[in-house]
């Protein structure tokens, strides 16, 4: 028998009972559609992250403090600390919450950070906080002032990312704050001017008028109460809140930016991150930040997929009791076929297409419907409890993904079908063509 007449006979063979085979095909299909919900969850989460993570910061930079006794690793200890008269409040890099205070960074330190290998470039952090902004004479909102850092893109619903190289005062506000401020819309806020005010060491306020050409959305990392300044505007607002303040004061710092290669590897980057603490700093990456984020949620579909894998596995039984059922009811037909010169190994193969046929079929069906569910709901959440974090998918699809669950499916129904092949195989041709 040909390979091709052997596959035509295998799926032929899969509907002789219609009804066992069928319920075995929906066994496997529960398992594929689990399966596929949760690789989706998977997928849609970890990708909205990976589409966010610029938002947060570049991936060739890393954020530098001075490591103090009151952190370890970055992390506020708790523990009572003696007072230093260099330390300066800052939120810690890090998991959210995590705030304390740090070392300030000086000129000399900037410079000793530029001389470890591997530093690209560094660039002090300037910290500004603004009293409130305004449009027009209207209610004065309180915000926040973040910063925005060569690489770093932002999720817009309007305009542009504030030119970092323009001497122009340029800021993007957040999308909450466009019918607080008095426009229609986000679009409608480009091009239009507000009023930043912040206050001086001797609170004198100090307004400055910036131009709005971006509107950011929110996203789950935070950002929905800040504005995003360009340089030009940061250093001014950072100059007036620093007025009357010696410049040896002014130039000290609660954290820095380095760059790195944009291509080092994560062994180069642990090596970076330890000549840094051995100069007495902390380097913090876009990755550490998220970690905890990406290992709640990969930890969460693993358990899922484990269920997934459960229903598959009670699958496979279906799988051996069909066809060992079959193997019983064609034992004269096995008998005939192995008389007229058909090899074992054939019928071993025969049957072991038989297997993988039901699992194609129940993993195909139960991908299938599984897309169509998982975009459906993910489309639901999306106009519903998510709408505020656009872009969003809550389940995703890729190809890969869907081919792996396929083929992993396939593998499983091929081993449980290996028994029910074997037994086929070694059956005797004069003992199977006398079964009654």
């Amino acid at each position: 028998m040909k390979t091709g007449d052997l596959i035509t006979s295998a799926v032929s063979n899969a509907f002789r009972s219609k009804t066992r085979t069928l319920l075995t095909i929906l066994a496997i299909f529960v398992g594929a559609f689990t399966l596929t919900i949760t690789s989706g969850l998977g997928t849609g989460i970890n990708r909205y992250i990976d589409d966010t993570v610029s938002s947060i910061g570049a991936e060739d930079v890393m954020a530098v403090t001075k490591t103090s006794d009151s952190t370890a690793g970055g992390i506020p200890t708790g523990d009572p600390v003696e007072y230093d008269p260099d330390a300066v409040a800052s939120a810690q890099p890090g998991p959210p919450g995590a705030a304390g205070s740090v070392i300030a960074i000086t000129p000399d330190d900037l410079k000793t950070l530029a001389s470890i290998d591997g530093v690209l470039r560094v660039e002090a952090t300037k910290t500004v906080t603004p009293d409130f902004i305004q449009h027009d004479g209207g209610t004065r909102w309180v915000i926040g002032a973040g910063s925005l850092i060569a690489g770093q893109t932002v999720e817009l619903a309007a305009g542009t990312i504030p030119d970092s190289a323009s001497d122009e005062y340029q800021v993007a506000v957040p999308l909450t704050f466009v019918d607080a401020l008095g426009f229609d819309d986000a679009d409608a806020a480009i091009g239009q001017t507000v009023t930043i005010a912040v206050s001086d060491p001797t609170r004198v306020q100090h307004e400055v008028e910036a131009t709005v050409v971006g509107v950011a959305e929110e996203t789950f990392t935070g950002g929905g109460a800040s504005a995003l300044p360009n340089q030009a505007l940061t250093d001014e607002l950072f100059g007036l809140q620093n007025s009357g303040v010696p410049a040896d004061e002014q130039e000290r710092f609660a954290s820095a930016s380095i760059w790195f290669d944009p291509h080092a590897t994560a062994e180069q980057i642990d090596v970076l991150q330890a000549d840094l603490e051995d100069a007495g700093f902390t380097g913090t990456t876009v990755a550490d930040q998220l970690g905890a984020f990406t290992a709640v949620i990969d930890a969460i579909v693993l358990v899922l997929n484990g269920f997934a894998v459960i229903a598959l596995l009670a699958a496979s039984f279906g799988i051996v009791n069909t066809l060992l059922m079959s193997v019983q009811e064609r034992t004269r037909e096995i008998g005939l076929m192995k008389a007229m010169g058909m090899g074992s190994g054939r019928v071993f193969s025969l049957f072991s297409l038989e297997a993988m046929f039901i699992g194609f079929l129940g993993s195909a069906v139960g991908v299938g419907i599984g897309m169509l569910v998982g975009s459906a709901i993910s489309t639901a959440l999306a106009d519903g409890p998510f709408a505020d974090l656009p872009g969003l998918s809550l389940i995703a699809f890729d190809a890969a993904s869907i081919v792996t669950i396929i083929l992993i499916v396939m593998g499983i129904a091929f081993v449980a079908g290996t028994l029910p092949a074997a037994r086929g195989a070694k059956a005797d041709p004069v003992d199977s063509l006398r079964y009654e």
